[in-house]
């Protein structure tokens, strides 16, 4: 009994000791490091780096968010440390430039995933971000499976229910289907996007419908985000000519619309099946980023009478004069277009503007402030999800 409990009190020690350890790793002199501290009108960033001689910080809300940095000050206990004034309302990502080497804050649990990487993020309170916060009333984030005859293989989705989705099994939902960009993945909306926070928001303030949002994995050679790490199938490229002209149609077909092909015939009955949808147009709408704009609008294209719903944002995509006919007697109640004024596609979405007008297509032309940034896509969901299904 003796020997047990001095194995015990030693196990309880050793511990301690690694709890210990482990906090020394997040205090100095007593104190913890606290990065970033925001107050009223300016934000401090911090990081204890004992053996650097040259800590650079840099962030978004630069006006070279690529390549412009700011010094930090060498400080007591080796702390580097920079005040700057506080940014305008917004979600920031920054790192830290560490003798050359970027360095995520270790101090900051807001971490943005955007494709491979990873980033803390700085949300600074305002207008403009006070739906990019917790609600009081939180929906739910589920990742199902569905499989695609179309693409051979099981494939991850991210869904958002809304609130009061469980508590209410008679209730069906209508449904956004809201995809990514180029370099994303089903998981991109959710963590640059802050979907579930900008719907729960809308829903709760009574501002949005209360819907369903599904969003999924746009790379066809993948099953689900890479941080998974299942391997990608191999797929053709569309843009080795050579190759691409000894297809056959079928073939060409599958590269250039075998994802939104799955999108509309396999995960849209899907999800009618397996959660509760409303499976009528005038309740299913498409939204998506750059190249999941594109995707928008050849979904739209390829099944004019499936979404009642349109709003390709920051556009790679066209559609002809014909194709436009179709989404008009097909009964579209809603064709939000936007884009930034500074975005490199936005002589693209000046021109799909143009056209919808030619065609008589009523539709919504955003155009707001800035580029080809999840700050203008924020924006748009938090605006176009009040016009959904009303």
């Amino acid at each position: 009994m003796k020997k047990l409990i001095t194995l015990f009190a030693t196990c309880l020690l050793a511990v301690s000791a690694l709890h210990a350890q482990e906090l020394t790793n997040f205090a100095f002199g007593g104190r913890p490091i606290i990065s970033p501290e925001l107050t009223q009108d300016s934000v401090t960033f911090r990081l204890k780096a004992d053996y650097a001689t040259i800590v650079k910080l840099s962030g978004s809300w630069m006006e070279n968010p690529w390549t412009g940095t700011i010094d930090m000050r060498r400080g007591e206990n080796n702390v580097w440390a920079v005040t700057i004034p506080l940014p305008s309302p917004e979600i920031y990502t920054y790192y830290f430039l560490v003798d050359g080497v970027a360095v995520n804050d270790p101090q900051n649990v807001l971490v943005q995933r955007d494709g491979t990487r990873y980033l803390p993020m700085l949300l600074v309170p305002g207008e403009r971000t006070e739906n990019y916060s917790e609600a009081k009333q939180h929906g739910t984030v589920s990742h199902p499976w569905y499989h695609s005859n179309i693409l051979g293989m099981d494939r991850r989705l991210t869904v958002y229910t809304p609130y009061g989705y469980e508590n209410n099994p008679k209730k069906k939902y209508p449904v956004l289907y809201l995809l990514h960009g180029a370099g994303g993945d089903e998981e991109a909306w959710i963590s640059m996007g802050r979907t579930a926070q900008i719907l729960d928001n809308l829903i709760e303030k009574g501002l949005a419908e209360p819907m369903i949002v599904v969003m999924p994995n746009g790379n066809a050679n993948q099953a689900a985000a890479r941080t998974l790490n299942i391997p990608e199938k191999p797929m053709a490229n569309r843009w080795d000519r050579e190759a691409f002209e000894k297809m056959s149609e079928a073939e060409r077909d599958l590269i250039m619309n075998g994802y939104v092909r799955s999108l509309c015939t396999e995960i849209v009955p899907f999800i009618e099946k397996n959660f509760r949808a409303i499976p009528k147009p005038a309740s299913r709408a498409i939204a998506g980023l750059s190249m999941g704009g594109g995707h928008t609008i050849s979904a739209s294209i390829l099944y004019p009478e499936l979404f009642d719903y349109i709003c390709p944002l920051s556009a790679a995509g066209s559609a002809t004069p014909e194709q436009i006919a179709a989404l008009k007697k097909a009964g579209v109640k809603l064709y939000f277009l936007a884009c930034g004024n500074t975005d490199f596609l936005f002589q693209g979405a000046e021109e799909m503007h143009a056209k919808l007008t030619e065609q008589g297509l009523d539709h919504v032309y955003y155009v707001s402030d800035g580029g080809h940034v999840w700050s203008n896509w924020r924006l748009y969901l938090n605006t176009f999800a009040q016009l959904l299904f009303k």
